[in-house]
């Protein structure tokens, strides 16, 4: 059982920046693709990005491209989501996930094995 813990969700203005973090509690962290979705209360929640198990693949949602950049450091067993150029409509829940599959099946919400209990990032107006 991988437990995941997103951190770093905060009231932030639009045009800022955040950063969140997903520690993993599996050593074995560098066999899991590693992802975020997010959602906002009363909708589905909504992929954002994904990282293959070695770094080399990312995959984004339209509405999040240039703006969010995903990276990981399997030696710290961690995953980050840098996001810059906030807009209101970013605001959510957002939750890291795990799958024992590929980065490209955790784009399409499939091969997902774990979730986190998710961190909430308001961006005010």
């Amino acid at each position: 059982q991988v437990q995941l813990v997103e951190s770093g969700g905060e009231l932030v203005q639009a045009g800022g920046s955040l950063r969140l973090s997903c520690a993993a509690s599996e050593r074995t962290f560098g066999r899991y693709a590693m992802g975020w979705f997010r959602q906002v209360p009363g909708k589905e929640r909504e992929f954002v990005g994904a990282i293959s198990k070695s770094d080399l693949n990312t995959y984004y949602a339209d509405s999040v491209k240039p703006r969010f950049t995903i990276s990981r450091d399997n030696a710290k067993n961690t995953m980050y989501l840098q996001m810059n150029s906030l807009k209101p409509e970013d605001t959510a829940v957002y939750y890291c996930v795990a799958g024992r599959r590929t980065a490209w099946a955790i784009s399409q919400s499939e091969g997902i094995d774990y979730w986190g209990k998710g961190t909430l990032v308001t961006v005010s107006s």
